[in-house]
């Protein structure tokens, strides 16, 4: 029943036009009655003036007023039809009716007996309507009904011959109100065609105005429209990416809190109703266009993921494909990145030491053999050669001097993967380690990222001896510890690149070495977002030459890095 009541109920803007055609055919047809009122009042005064004029000229002829005075002295009983029919005074009162087209011109005497009529018949006889006034010497118009149907007649006293006070009768003239209305109906027919126009352009208007609210609302319903609204507030208010609708004609439409927070963190400037280029966003939104993304972009320090979808709709009204615009989604992969780059490093530092474990194993089954056959000082050399070469034979050389097992482990793991590139990794005589690493993640994710852009940079480089070296250091003040890393190479260095390392998508490697899902131009962006938020920083020390070395980062980590208690000074 409900779903049968909504398939009849009229559609808004139908409602709305039908609505705008009451009002207007009310307001017309008001108008017009008005007008039609008017009229008809103006034309009965027109008449009843008329009427007044000839019923003063009738009654002023002097013969009419010796006439009537002499038949107001005749008794009553010889006023008859037959003595008063074709008298001078019926052929005047005739005479007059004719050349004013008059109902009727009556002349009574002083007692309201008809002496001239325009029916002979009523002759002698008293006047249907009060003629009381002009007997009393007034004059009187009115609208009344008599024994001729309705008119607009006036009347007016006929005085004795030589005087203007002896009344002796009354002259009675009326005009047909049939003409009157004749009259409106003429003066009215314009005014009929204006207000059919006027309804018609009123159709005209409202239609196009129906269908131009169709286009606007896109065929939908006001209800409609309101639970869009509010679902919109409720997406774009409970979403944390960020939203930014884009119309046809290149105009921001949408812009939520998630998209300032990401794009413009701190800025309360409106970008609703400015283009792209005014709105001083980045500027990979305007190329956003079509079924783009997702493509990583770095916004000062954010790593983004920005995807753009062209928006159409189903207008119900009149294409059924109507292009809205577009809307770009921007989310937040900062954290994310940082956790894969250092997902990464674990899990090269897993590899590292399942390495390492599966070495020790085969030591000591080594051990164990020699020991078995009661080989006691060849299993006594067997550790001394251990103790004197280490835990593990990694390409790298000096491991001892990290002397952290976290460092020991990613540094020699990334050891192995430079050696199988034709890269020799290398440990700087400035090491010093002293403490314990505390925050293995960020500690890898930035000296991962330095030193995989230096492998690469060695391979790539025209030298032919290529090699990577690090340092590392810790500093340690009253707040804590500080990790410092410094990462040389043998490339070609930065060749006055270094003013552009960090920006957003900038990347040196060469497009032929390119991942093209691994995030080129973030890496760096992205370390150094980390090092800043522990307080720290990433930098370019110097950018190197083809003659003499590559390029020369260094990174200062606060708060990676505890002392060992046996360091620590005594009380």
């Amino acid at each position: 029943m409900t779903q049968a009541r909504a398939a009849v109920r009229l559609r808004f803007s139908t409602r709305v036009l039908l609505l705008q055609l009451a009002v207007v055919c009310t307001v017309v047809l008001m108008t017009a009655g008005t007008f039609a009122a008017l009229t008809y009042q103006w034309l009965g005064d027109q008449a009843e003036e008329r009427a007044l004029a000839v019923a003063r000229t009738v009654a002023s002829s002097e013969d009419v007023r010796r006439e009537t005075a002499v038949l107001a002295a005749t008794p009553s009983a010889l006023l008859t039809p037959e003595t008063l029919a074709g008298g001078p005074l019926e052929d005047y009162a005739t005479s007059a009716q004719d050349r004013t087209d008059a109902l009727f011109v009556v002349v009574t005497d002083d007692a309201g007996l008809r002496l001239a009529h325009p029916n002979p018949a009523l002759l002698g006889q008293k006047v249907s309507t009060d003629p009381s006034v002009a007997l009393a010497g007034g004059e009187e118009t009115s609208q009344e009904n008599g024994t001729l149907g309705r008119s607009a007649r006036a009347k007016v006293p006929v005085f004795a011959p030589g005087s203007t006070t002896d009344v002796v009768g009354e002259v009675s003239v009326g005009f047909d109100s049939d003409d009157i209305v004749a009259g409106m109906l003429r003066n009215i027919v314009p005014v009929a065609l204006v207000t059919a126009a006027s309804l018609a352009l009123a159709a005209v208007a409202s239609t196009m105005m129906g269908a131009r609210l169709r286009r606007l609302t896109l065929g939908l319903e006001p209800e409609e429209i309101s639970g869009l609204a509010q679902d919109q507030e409720a997406v774009l208010r409970g979403v944390d990416e960020g939203v930014i609708g884009i119309s046809e004609r290149g105009t921001i439409t949408v812009f939520n809190e998630g998209a300032r927070r990401l794009l413009t963190p701190g800025s309360e400037r409106e970008y609703s109703g400015l283009t792209l280029a005014e709105s001083g966003l980045p500027d990979f939104l305007g190329t956003a266009t079509g079924n783009y993304g997702p493509q990583e972009h770095v916004v000062d320090e954010r790593v983004v993921i920005v995807t753009a979808r062209p928006v159409r709709l189903k207008d119900r009204s009149t294409t059924p494909d109507l292009r809205l615009g577009r809307v770009i989604m921007v989310r937040d992969r900062t954290e994310v990145q940082a956790l894969t780059r250092q997902l990464d490093a674990v899990n090269a530092l897993g590899t590292a030491l399942r390495a390492q474990r599966h070495e020790f194993a085969n030591r000591l089954h080594t051990i164990s053999g020699l020991l078995a056959l009661d080989r006691t000082a060849e299993a006594r050399d067997y550790l001394g050669e251990i103790l004197d070469s280490g835990p593990l034979n990694y390409p790298a050389e000096d491991l001892g001097l990290l002397n952290d097992p976290y460092l020991e482990a990613f540094i020699g793991a990334k050891s192995i993967e430079a050696h199988e590139r034709g890269v020799e990794l290398r440990i700087g005589p400035g090491t010093s380690i002293r403490g314990h690493i505390t925050d293995p993640q960020d500690v890898t994710a930035v000296l991962g990222n330095l030193l995989d852009n230096a492998i690469t940079a060695a391979v790539a480089g025209a030298s032919p001896n290529k090699w990577v070296e690090v340092e590392v250091l810790d500093e340690y003040t009253e707040s804590g510890g500080t990790l410092h890393v410094v990462v040389a190479d043998s490339g070609d260095g930065l060749r006055g690149e270094d003013a552009r390392i960090f920006a957003p998508g900038y990347s040196t490697a060469s497009p032929s070495t390119l991942d093209p899902i691994a995030g080129h131009g973030v890496g760096l962006a992205l370390v150094r977002h980390l090092a800043r938020r522990r307080g720290g920083d990433v930098w370019v020390a110097e950018s190197g030459s083809p003659q003499s070395h590559g390029a020369v980062f260094c990174a200062r980590l606060p708060g990676v890095i505890a002392l060992e208690s046996r360091f620590k000074e005594q009380p």
